[in-house]
């Protein structure tokens, strides 16, 4: 069985302002998710599915839906303030969706096999989904997850530090925890410097896996992802910016050892619109692997 892919896109609206503002990055104005989709196909994912908002429904069947037509099947779930179980309502003046756990969840009814996930606005590259597809589609019973760890120095921005969650993995290569590091940059003399929790600066080998929000699940996360949002909202449920995220469920899922999460090694460069000064960087870098011939000029899906 082929695996899913899951794009977390329910913040496109409000983040690009707008649909008809979705940023042509490649030569002939592909977006960055289009080349994340054309990964996907191309490594062996079977369908993708799209997390959006119900409020832009119409606008991203025709302008975005209406690419992949015949290419690969899609689907689409919509999150909202509102979709919750039964039993939980939100706070009349809550308007802030739940996160990224929630976003999972609302796909729970149309996925049934090994899936991946990943956020509609950052460049994984082609190797990033080759490692993913390759493992999700070895998997053979629950419990095995999996992250694609990218080497922090294939990960900065020229334009300014970024946060990254700084991985530790055991002797066989399993996750054994995550710790969100800030202020990462590259310093002449030094290397790759972050900013610890006692304000003091210090070095991250280049190699150094960290995640991107690039995961891969068996089925039964979404049960154990539900039984943990239900406790969520126990605690959190009237609160109007707590969010639930897929890091929450992972960590729970190694501390009960419901999972085990495999660390995917990537040479594959990741990059974004971190900052707004980086977008002619992306431009320049997907020119770039086009001129390379890792893309074509067009994408077929296009």
């Amino acid at each position: 069985m082929k695996p899913t892919l899951l794009i977390m896109a329910a913040g496109m609206g409000s983040r690009y302002g707008g649909l008809k503002q979705l940023d042509g990055v490649g030569p002939s104005g592909e977006t960055i998710m289009d080349y994340s989709v054309f990964d996907a196909a191309r490594a062996g994912f079977g369908k993708v599915v799209f997390v959006i908002g119900r409020h832009f429904e119409q606008d991203f069947r025709e302008k975005v839906l209406a690419k992949y037509e015949g290419r690969i099947p899609v689907e689409v779930v919509f999150q909202s303030v509102d979709a919750l179980p039964a039993g939980f309502v939100p706070p009349a003046d809550r308007v802030k969706p739940w996160g990224t756990g929630h976003a999972v969840l609302m796909a729970a009814d149309t996925i049934r096999e090994p899936f991946a996930v990943i956020n509609a606005d950052d460049f994984y590259g082609r190797n990033g989904f080759e490692v993913l597809a390759r493992f999700l589609s070895a998997t053979d019973g629950p419990g095995q997850y999996c992250m694609v760890g990218y080497r922090v120095g294939n990960t900065l921005s020229e334009s300014g530090s970024v946060s990254r969650g700084v991985c530790e993995t055991d002797g066989e290569g399993f996750l054994a925890s995550v710790t969100e590091r800030t202020e990462i940059r590259r310093q002449e003399g030094r290397g790759i410097i972050f900013r610890d929790e006692n304000d003091e600066y210090r070095t991250l080998a280049d190699e150094t896996p960290v995640s991107m929000n690039m995961w891969g699940f068996t089925p039964d996360y979404m049960e154990f992802s539900a039984r943990l949002f239900d406790r969520f909202l126990s605690e959190h449920g009237q609160e109007l910016k707590s969010e639930f995220y897929i890091p929450t469920v992972v960590n729970e899922a190694i501390r009960t050892q419901a999972a085990k999460v495999k660390v995917l090694d990537t040479h594959a460069g990741w990059f974004g619109v971190t900052y707004a000064a980086d977008r002619p960087g992306v431009v320049a870098k997907i020119r770039t692997l086009v001129d390379a011939g890792e893309y074509p000029e067009r994408l077929w899906l296009l």
